[in-house]
């Protein structure tokens, strides 16, 4: 029972610690960007495991989300939920692969084992595209429509904050920061992003 009570105090001490930050990303002309991928990475050692399971869907020939941002090892089931088949695929670098024809739910997931950018796409409905990013931290968020993220439950240290958006002209610039009591919680990334042309009018 002793040992119960030590575990339990050790973890409310772990969760009363934890830290959050917000990170606000604007394009060049200071608007909100939605679907940013933010992430930290550890400056030393390597990031402990995270949430190793997601899901994309397929909706009214769309896939949802249009942007996903995940950890190395993410296994993610693609449910077509339409009353026709899809043909789920990636040329992408860091994860090739093909689910031919189905409906339903796939019997197994899809291991994304590779860090970096992949671009989803559907052999039947040419305009079916959605992004993913796998990262090597269980540290990471997606912005909303007012452009913020609030990262949290995150251990003090020192950490690279990094940004990511598909329509992105160019990289942001990775920022230092620290992370703990004291430190600062709110931070700022300005992309320059260009929405395909079928998107022109999208928030971004």
């Amino acid at each position: 029972m002793s040992r119960l009570f030590a575990l339990l105090a050790s973890l409310c001490v772990c969760a009363a610690h934890a830290e959050r930050i917000e990170v606000q990303v604007t394009n060049t002309q200071g608007q909100a960007v939605s679907e940013a991928a933010v992430y930290l990475e550890p400056v030393s050692g390597k990031a402990p495991k995270g949430k190793l399971s997601g899901v994309i869907d397929q909706i009214d020939k769309e896939f949802v989300p249009l942007v996903s941002v995940v950890q190395t090892g993410t296994a993610i089931l693609f449910p077509n939920k339409d009353n026709v088949r899809h043909s789920i695929y990636s040329f992408s670098p860091a994860k090739t692969f093909e689910l031919k024809l189905y409906s339903g739910t796939p019997a197994a997931p899809v291991v994304f084992d590779k860090p970096g950018q992949v671009v989803l796409g559907c052999n039947i409905h040419d305009w079916m595209t959605a992004y993913l990013l796998v990262v090597e931290s269980p540290w990471f968020g997606k912005t909303g429509k007012d452009g913020k993220v609030v990262l949290s439950e995150l251990p003090a240290g020192d950490f690279v904050l990094k940004v990511w958006h598909p329509y992105q002209v160019a990289a942001a610039a990775d920022q230092r920061v620290k992370v703990g009591a004291g430190a600062n919680q709110r931070f700022a990334f300005r992309l320059k992003v260009e929405p395909p042309a079928s998107n022109r009018n999208a928030s971004y």
